[in-house]
């Protein structure tokens, strides 16, 4: 594993490189893409590395940046939609020469949802899309009408004495699966605009031919979602893996990794 960093949109972003291609003759080598992986909310390359390590055996590159805002990579001066995030990847494709000509692209939540629009945009720089427990389709929720309610209502009593204290024991004991509590400043904007974005319309403009792998326990993006994913995109495969949560890079390495390979 190679760790460097390249600057992208005024941002110093640290990024993952793990494999090289091998000969398989003395004048012939392996011409196969690198698979550029964008990871979840909140995650970094880290995260990645046991399921790098086992397709660098498999002779498959593997390019896992920090997105800005998580890992080593510094956050944006200004909050980010996916878009802001899609156009990032783009620069980054562009600028690391390992990318240049194409790449695997695999998305896990949230790095799904980049990963989806990139692909619709950007498609002659995708090889193959992997959706892993993409966080694509976000309906609105009443977790999520309450996020945005609190977020804005919240900033007019901040000044009252307890509330930080009244904020996280909310956050904690009420909506306890949001990752809106531990988020800051540019972070906490960025993370309400995320959200707020429905991909619904765009998985269904996906022409790359897509392999979508979910576990069938996982609790924050539902298999009932991944089946709808599944029926939006015409050339798409499901794969989904038994008694498997939604972070598969950490429960499920090995499985995930063959899933990636078979379908390469």
């Amino acid at each position: 594993m190679t760790e460097k960093k390249v600057l992208i949109q005024g941002i110093e972003v640290n990024y993952k490189v793990f494999g090289e291609p091998t000969p398989l003759t003395a004048t012939q080598i392996v011409q196969r893409k690198p698979v550029l992986v964008l990871h979840g909310w909140p995650s970094s390359s880290n995260k990645w590395e046991q399921v790098a390590d086992l397709l660098d055996k498999k002779h498959i590159m593997m390019i896992v940046p920090d997105l800005p805002g998580f890992g080593q990579t510094p956050e944006p001066k200004t909050p980010w939609n996916i878009n802001n995030y899609v156009e990032f990847i783009n620069e980054f494709s562009s600028t690391v020469v390992d990318l240049q000509k194409g790449f695997y692209l695999l998305g896990h939540s949230f790095g799904g949802a980049v990963a989806v629009k990139f692909a619709v945009k950007y498609n002659q720089k995708v090889e193959k899309l992997f959706l892993v427990s993409a966080a694509a389709v976000r309906k609105k929720t009443l977790v999520k009408k309450v996020i945005y309610k609190t977020s804005k209502i919240g900033k007019l009593f901040s000044w009252l004495p307890g509330y930080q204290l009244f904020r996280k024991a909310f956050y904690k004991f009420i909506l306890k699966k949001s990752d809106y509590l531990y988020q800051k400043g540019v972070m906490r904007e960025s993370y309400l605009k995320v959200i707020s974005d429905d991909l619904s319309f765009y998985v269904s403009s996906l022409k790359v031919p897509t392999i979508i792998i979910w576990g069938d326990k996982d609790v924050s993006t539902s298999v009932e979602e991944a089946r709808l994913i599944h029926e939006k995109i015409f050339h798409s495969k499901l794969i989904v893996i038994p008694g498997a949560g939604h972070s598969l890079e950490l429960e499920v390495p090995e499985t995930l990794t063959q899933k990636i390979v078979e379908n390469l």
